[in-house]
Order: C-alpha cells, then structure tokens, then sequence
C-alpha cells in the first residue's frame, strides 16, 4: 500500500505550529544520529516518522540479548547483527520519504569531520563520554546544533547545545555544563537503567530536534534539563558560554578522545573466563570484584569498588594470583593497572570481558 506525504503526515500538518511549510522543513533536514542503542534507536524510528529527509545512522556495536528490554525496536532474531544496519532495514518499512545511510564503525576524532558534512543537527545517542565530548567539540569546530541526552540510572539529562543565536553568537555546550570529562562514572551497563527513563529521554531528544527544524516552540538552549523518573521531577539548569570555538580548538588538537571500550589492554594481564572458571576453586587464586551489587556467578573473596579503589585495602600475599571482575573488563582493568603499578611484581590478572562474558 502507497501512501501519500499528506496521509503519513497528516496529524502533523494539522498543526498550525507545522503545517505545510513545517513538514517541508522537515522533508529538506538531514540529521546525524550516532548511537543506535537505548536512545538513538527510538530517535531515529521517531525523527523518521516524522518526516526528517534525511538520517545517517552510526553505531559499530552489534545487538546483544541484554540491550532488549530498552531497546525495543529490536527483536531476538536480531541478537548478534549491526545495530545500524538492523535499524536502518526497521525504518524502511515504515518511512517511504525519509533517505537513511548507516555507518557501522565506532566515530572518531578521524572521521568525525567527515560524517558531519551536509548535516543540518547532530543527535548525541552514545553512552561514551569520550564520545560526547568528541562529538560536541566537532560541532562547535564546525558550527553544527548537537542535541545532548545522557542517563544515569533513574535520572536523564537533555539540553541542545551550539545553537546560533539571533547575535550571531552560538549558545552553550556540553563543556559549559561538564568543563571536565569524568573518569569514574559508570554507563548503562554497570549501573542499570530503567527502559521507562531511557525512553523518556529519547523522545525529549526528538522534541528538541523537531523544534530546531521547523521553529516552533523554544528548544533547551543555555540549559541543561534533569529529570528524575523516580520522583517525576524536573529542573532546569542555567548554562553560560564560556568555551569558545577558539578554546575547543585547543582542546580538539590535544584530545585523543580514546573510549575505554576501544582502549588497548596488555594480554600478559589477562584471565579467559574459561581459564577462570577451571581454576575457580584454586586456593591461590584471590578474587576481588571492583564494583558493588554485581550479579556474579562465583564468590569473590573481596569488593572495592573502582571509585573509592585502594589498594592498602588488599592484604596483598605475593604467593596468590589476584583476578579483578566487573561487569565488561574495563574497570577491573583499570584496577589492575593500580595494583601493578603498586606491586610490579605480584601476579594481577583481568577477567577479560568481564562477567558478561562469563560463560
């Protein structure tokens, strides 16, 4: 069945606040979604359905069974394909007016220039900070809108930054609001998520993205907006411009802008989960997970969580071999490198890919 632009849009169109010229503003955007997880994939299905022109899917990871439950526009069969391409073949279907290209490779300081021509707005649907932070300094380099969404367990954050003003000045950005990239704050994958909070925020993104592209209604520009799902609560926070183009310029020569995910780790310091798993019961092998409430399939023998990690903590026996557990590998990983550097000599390992690859 073919349908007309007036028949898939007619609801909208109704609106006086869009109307014909709305949707036709709509009809000529192209928007850059990178992220197809618990954000972009909803942002994409619904900016799509909406009648955005054009959409550019980025994402390198593939689907996995515990991304389901927030991530609902994938099903099972789905289980181990790229979430771009699974995506893009998702829209299809539903929006006959909308052009999608997908990239699956993870973005980089490398290719993020490129990724950002003839694009109009930018939509943040990572959960990697270096990440963020990359794509907000790109977009302040190259004067494109970047529309911000972030969780943490029952909370949300939206904003959208880099906007030109009437002044011909841009508004604020993500440094404005987080000067520092943290190093300590785990992702959806450590500290839970809720999928009610990921989808609220998600369809927030695709308001503040609609309002850019037609001109209706005031978008979170100079604010950053925190909502708690919990609570059903929400405040506004004030943003000054303060990071210029010139001072993320600096900035952009000297990141590397490097995901821990993405990060080399020395193979020396490694523990398979199969290895692990035939030495489970051996008397000189030392356990300890480096994150609280972590569903683990053996007992540990102690728990420092990364953010507080201290290794006088340890009553370190130079005799045993120590293995650090969390949820991937990544800040087990890091607490390796802390006890090594500590004890050069004693024997460390990292349980590669953490208890989610515990099989």
């Amino acid at each position: 069945m073919k349908s007309t632009k007036n028949q898939l849009f007619k609801r909208q169109i109704t609106l006086s606040e869009i109307g014909e010229v709305g949707q036709d503003k709509l009809q000529n955007a192209s928007v850059l979604v990178v992220g197809c997880g618990g954000l972009g994939s909803p942002i994409a299905v619904y900016l799509a359905s909406s009648g955005v022109g054009k959409i550019h899917l980025v994402d390198f990871d593939t689907i996995d069974v515990t991304n389901l439950h927030r991530q609902v526009f994938y099903a099972l069969k789905d289980v181990g394909k790229p979430k771009a391409k699974v995506l893009c073949e998702f829209i299809q279907q539903r929006a006959p007016f909308t052009t999608l290209e997908s990239t699956n490779k993870a973005v980089s300081k490398d290719n993020i220039f490129e990724l950002l021509e003839n694009i109009d707005i930018v939509v943040d649907g990572t959960d990697s900070l270096p990440t963020k932070y990359l794509l907000n300094d790109a977009c302040v380099l190259k004067q494109k809108p970047l529309v911000y969404g972030s969780l943490y367990k029952f909370d949300g954050y939206v904003a959208t930054f880099n906007v030109k003003q009437q002044d011909g000045t841009f508004s604020a950005n993500l440094r404005d609001a987080f000067p520092e990239m943290a190093t300590d704050i785990p992702n959806c994958e450590e500290a839970g998520t809720l999928n009610a909070i990921v989808g609220l925020i998600a369809t927030a993104q695709v308001n503040e993205v609609l309002k850019l592209i037609t001109g209706a209604g005031k978008p979170l520009r100079n604010e950053l907006l925190i909502y708690n799902s919990l609570q059903n609560t929400q405040l506004k926070m004030k943003l000054n411009s303060v990071f210029t183009k010139d001072k993320i310029n600096k900035i952009f020569k000297e990141q590397t802008y490097v995901d821990a995910d993405c990060a080399i780790q020395n193979p020396d310091w490694q523990i398979s989960s199969k290895e692990l798993r035939e030495n489970i019961g051996n008397k000189d092998i030392k356990i300890i997970a480096v994150l609280n409430n972590l569903k683990l399939p053996f007992k540990v023998h102690q728990t420092i969580d990364i953010h507080k990690f201290d290794v006088e903590k340890i009553n370190v026996d130079v005799s045993k071999t120590y293995v650090m557990v969390c949820q991937r590998g990544l800040n087990s990983y890091k607490a390796t490198e802390i006890l090594k550097n500590k004890y050069p000599n004693l024997k460390v390992l990292n349980l590669t890919g953490g208890v989610s690859s515990y099989k």
